[in-house]
């Protein structure tokens, strides 16, 4: 099952998630690992190509994930109270938006130079015509305060998975680990 249906998630909808997420905590473990780095480090380039390249990459995909959204129906809500609810379409909201944005301060950062970003020295994704002033050090600022505020979110979305999966014993967890096939 390729597409979501009323009572469960698809394929797709399910490895973009992981996709995403995994490569999410990957880039947030290496952009620690980054800043502690010095310019003469061997693995300084390396690094900063990798998170530039993987940080396109992760634009595409939500760019998928966000058209995939709308042309997929949506599966039912889980049971909850009508806070719990609200509270659930602000946290995915929250998600998708410090996503995007985090992606546009890295996108702003790398090309702060005027320079192009290599993905995979594969292609080349250029920089906008314009940048300002201390460009790279105010979105820098922005974009690490951003990751953080992502990594706050993505540990209440867990909680709340794991609250559905383990207290009210609604398979909330399930749905995005596996397809329900009796649809």
């Amino acid at each position: 099952m390729l597409k979501n249906t009323e009572k469960s998630f698809g394929v797709v909808t399910i490895l973009i998630h992981w996709v995403m997420a995994i490569s999410i905590f990957f880039m947030f473990g290496l952009g620690l690992y980054m800043v502690e780095l010095t310019y003469y480090d061997p693995w300084y380039r390396g690094s900063l190509d990798l998170h530039k390249s993987i940080g396109m990459l992760l634009i595409a995909f939500l760019v998928i994930r966000l058209i995939w959204r709308q042309i997929n129906v949506k599966p039912n809500d889980l049971p909850g109270s009508k806070l719990e609810q609200t509270a659930a379409r602000i946290g995915h909201f929250v998600l998708y938006a410090l996503m995007l944005l985090i992606m546009v301060s890295g996108y702003l950062i790398s090309t702060a130079d005027g320079r192009p970003i290599a993905v995979f020295e594969l292609v080349n994704v250029p920089a906008l015509p314009w940048s300002f002033d201390n460009q790279e050090d105010i979105v820098g600022e922005i974009h690490f305060w951003l990751a953080w505020a992502l990594m706050v979110s993505v540990a209440g979305h867990i909680g709340a998975a794991l609250k559905h999966q383990f207290i009210n014993k609604d398979g909330g967890l399930v749905r995005m680990l596996k397809v329900n096939k009796e649809n």
